[in-house]
Formats: structure tokens, sequence, C-alpha cells
């Protein structure tokens, strides 16, 4: 169960994270370029589609209402983008699975670029 200070740190860490905005990332989530990247398990939607869809879940609830269920699927998003952002291949990204597969979790490399 996260802390005071813990939470603060773990929602400044995702909001650094997640550059794409709800409607954003909604409207990403329903391409097929997203729905073919990631793990499947079980055949079903991938684990970044899933957690993107919690993604804008998160992001259109006030803080307050955010549980420590949350704040642990925070992280875990932390986590990934930090870690596929360290294995950034070289050139244009711009039309590559690892690019869409970051925006699947709320990060988009290219933006701001």
């Amino acid at each position: 169960m996260p802390r005071g200070d813990d939470r603060a740190d773990i929602y400044r860490a995702f909001t650094d994270a997640v550059n794409m905005k709800p409607g954003e990332l909604r409207s990403w989530l329903e391409t097929d370029d997203s729905k073919t990247v990631g793990q499947h398990s079980g055949g079903g939607e991938s684990v970044g589609h899933e957690s993107g869809r919690r993604i804008i879940d998160l992001l259109r609830r006030k803080r307050a209402e955010l549980t420590d269920r949350d704040y642990a699927h925070m992280r875990k998003v932390v986590g990934y983008v930090h870690r596929h952002m360290a294995q950034r291949p070289r050139g244009d990204v711009s039309h590559t699975r690892w690019r869409y597969s970051l925006m699947n979790w709320g990060h988009d490399p290219v933006k701001g670029s």
C-alpha cells in the first residue's frame, strides 16, 4: 500500500510517462495497428491494449478516487515505458511496432519531437 509521498511520486512519474490524452489514446486503441502489437494471452486482447483502456480510466478519474491497485498499475506503466524507451531502435520510428506498443501504454515516443 503506497503512502502519501509514494503516491505523489508514482502519480508524477505516471503523468510524465503517459503523454497521450484520454481521447487520443482511445482513438489509437481503436486502430488496427494498435490491435496487432503486444503479447496476447489466450488469443484475446494484448496486455498493452488492456492497459491502455485502464490508463484512459485512470486519467479521467480524480486523484482522490485512485486506489492502491490503481497506483500499482501506474507503477507498472512507468516501468514499461522506461524499459521500452531504453530499447529505442535506430532511425525513424514513426511506423514501427516498437512505437505502436508504447502507444498502447499511453506513451507516443514521437510526440513533441
